[in-house]
């Protein structure tokens, strides 16, 4: 009976801990602030608190005689702060270029149920209607400004690799550098309607071989030369983008895959939409291209998040049982000095949150060194991976502060549970076993 009174007493014990820690790593930074400034204000000014901070001072002041052994907590958390950022960090790049790419000023039009541009067809008699439907802005010649576009994939050889990889080639229309203002030729010149002539973006040249202004490619067995690279500051730097009837022809494509528009304001967008949905010829989705392309990565993003808090779990497990370890010793090791506090009148609280001060000090050294690390190497690491259109998409990983800030919260609740419970060993621990020990 007693046996199974520990048990229970322990798994008890065991959830209210992982529940704890699930509420602490959801906490924002200003609760986290209030749980200092209230923590400080007890070591500082009430009369248990002054204790204990006498007692967390002679554990800390022993941290150097115990060198190698401090140094496996605060190694193996860096670890997992540092995998779990750098790892985070991927997955939130991702998810800023594309959000990056679109505003609410600019609307995408797709086929009803499509879920991105390759799956969509719009007919040539549909683009025109989008065209001239109510809400799109004109340009000073009165001309809509909208392009109906193709998004054709063709593979070329990677610079690091020399493996051929997807890249995506964009067709787009005479109105396209108005409706996507943020893209400015950086060299060469843009390309020339009815001709066999590319621009390539940034990203995509970055990444890919043979894509310098006067190099040619081979596309659908005709030649088609470089003649100008683009930045645009988001997802489209992955593409190469030609004129749109120049690559229907060469590759006999009788339709468009999406229309994307300017609106006169973010107003006219819900006029625009009204009206293509009250033309029974048409049945087309619309969404802005902000909401557009950030649906385009809630999927990878939330895989790598997944991925990543996996990945950091199983590595967090392996460093609480190094910080167990060593803060048991610890305890064994000051045994008869914790025995004769408390034996002066030291309270076991007094114990407990010393030992767990000393714990969460190596553990903030950990955090520190591990996002640090991450921010140094990883972050604006430029990558690339599979889009929704199966091309490649180029982006940099993205540390931000508020990924720190996560990772350190992190390394705060693995250095708890890796002294909680030697700390309550050590203040339960009676004062007569205690002063017998080595």
């Amino acid at each position: 009976m007693g046996k199974l009174k520990n048990f229970l007493r322990g798994l008890g014990l065991t959830l209210i801990v992982i529940a704890g820690l699930v509420g602490w790593t959801l906490l924002p930074w200003i609760a986290v602030l209030i749980c200092a400034m209230a923590l400080a204000a007890w070591l500082m000014l009430t009369r248990s608190g002054q204790r204990t901070l006498s007692v967390a001072r002679v554990g800390v002041a022993g941290i150097p005689q115990r060198w190698g052994a401090s140094l496996v907590i605060v190694v193996g958390i860096a670890g997992v702060v540092g995998v779990l950022v750098a790892l985070l960090a991927m997955g939130e790049g991702f998810q800023a270029m594309l959000a990056q790419t679109g505003s609410e000023d600019t609307a995408i039009v797709l086929r009803g149920g499509s879920q991105t541009e390759l799956n969509s067809t719009i007919t040539r008699d549909q683009a025109t209607l989008v065209a001239q439907a109510p809400g799109v802005a004109r340009d000073d010649q009165g001309r809509p400004i909208a392009s109906a576009e193709l998004v054709l994939i063709a593979n070329l050889p990677k610079k690091t690799s020399g493996t051929d990889a997807n890249v995506e080639i964009r067709g787009v229309g005479a109105e396209a550098f108005d409706l996507r203002r943020n893209v400015q030729i950086v060299e060469g010149r843009a390309f020339e309607p009815g001709l066999r002539e590319l621009i390539v973006g940034e990203g995509a040249q970055e990444q890919f071989a043979g894509l310098d202004p006067g190099q040619q490619i081979e596309l659908n067995n005709q030649q088609w030369t470089i003649v100008g690279v683009f930045a645009s500051g988001d997802a489209h730097q992955s593409e190469l983008w030609g004129d749109t009837e120049t690559l229907a022809s060469a590759y006999r494509r009788e339709a468009f895959q999406s229309v994307t528009v300017r609106v006169v304001d973010s107003g006219a967008f819900d006029t625009f939409k009204a009206a293509l949905a009250s033309d029974t010829r048409l049945k087309l989705d619309v969404s802005t291209t902000l909401d557009y392309y950030s649906e385009q990565s809630e999927g990878l993003t939330k895989l790598i998040r997944i991925l990543s808090i996996t990945v950091g779990s199983i590595m967090a497990v392996g460093a609480i049982f190094g910080a167990l370890n060593t803060m048991y010793a610890a305890v064994a090791g000051r045994a008869r000095e914790i025995a004769t506090l408390r034996a002066i009148g030291f309270r076991g609280l007094s114990v407990v949150v010393s030992v767990m001060l000393e714990t969460m000090l190596l553990a903030f050294a950990g955090g520190v060194i591990g996002g640090f690390i991450a921010w140094i190497i990883f972050n604006g690491y430029t990558v690339s991976t599979l889009g929704s259109n199966f091309s490649q998409v180029v982006f940099d990983f993205r540390v931000s502060p508020g990924l720190l800030w996560d990772g350190l919260k992190w390394a705060l609740a693995i250095g708890f549970v890796g002294g909680l419970f030697p700390a309550v060993r050590a203040a339960r621990l009676p004062v007569a076993t205690a002063l017998r020990e080595l």
